[in-house]
């Protein structure tokens, strides 16, 4: 989760996601019109990792791959600029099988929380009213310094890559209605990554996100618990 957007023609590293700026020559659709800054976050992530992977080390890649994936996902708008995913065989895994395309349309937020749940049982957040603009707009309310993301462990290298990841930020900003509380809400799972012999994504599966942090009614309880507690 970016907290802004940098200047037009400004390209700055980022030592989390290394295919984030390619060069002004690149001719990169971005969603809000430049690259997005992960300072906040960032600081954020150094601030409260519980693990710090060494420099080139098979849990750093994964790490940075994920990032550098979830950027893609959030900031471009064409699949042909992504670096990070095989468009013709990626799959995202989490209710449902949504291809790059219903990926990109719908937005990670959505994606990850969509599911064929009665309405009655979508209490908090129903992701199929939810655009991929309001749904970022949600969670960036409610998140404003972003939600930090880090690898725990790496069980299996590739092209099948298993690893267990924690999912934290500060509940500081409105959400849905409910005032912040300045709680931190943290989550954990496991996930299932399938690379082709470029490292680039065809299957991402999170096999445990969705107990931890999904549309259902008693789920988005514990969710809203952790928030307003």
């Amino acid at each position: 989760m970016a907290s802004k957007e940098a200047d037009a023609g400004k390209f700055e590293t980022d030592k989390y996601r290394p295919v984030l700026h390619g060069g002004a020559a690149e001719d990169i659709h971005w969603r809000h019109g430049a690259p997005p800054v992960y300072d906040d976050v960032n600081r954020l992530f150094e601030q409260g990792r519980t693990k710090e992977w060494p420099k080139g080390s098979l849990e750093e890649t994964v790490q940075n791959a994920i990032k550098s994936w979830e950027m893609e996902l959030s900031h471009k708008t064409r699949l042909q600029d992504f670096k990070t995913i095989n468009p013709e065989k990626f799959r995202l895994l989490v209710n449902e099988g949504l291809s790059a395309e219903e990926t990109l349309r719908m937005g990670s937020y959505n994606a990850l929380l969509k599911n064929s749940l009665p309405k009655e049982f979508k209490c908090y957040y129903n992701a199929e009213e939810e655009s991929f603009e309001s749904s970022h707009e949600a969670f960036r309310s409610a998140f404003p310094r972003g939600f930090a993301w880090e690898v725990m462990g790496v069980y299996s290298g590739p092209p099948e890559i298993a690893y267990k990841f924690r999912h934290w930020g500060f509940f500081e900003g409105p959400f849905k209605g409910h005032a912040p509380t300045g709680e931190m809400v943290e989550l954990y799972g496991m996930g299932l990554l399938k690379v082709d012999e470029n490292l680039r994504a065809e299957d991402v599966e999170i096999s445990t996100i969705r107990r931890s942090f999904s549309a259902a009614c008693l789920s988005q309880k514990l969710l809203l618990k952790l928030m307003l507690k």
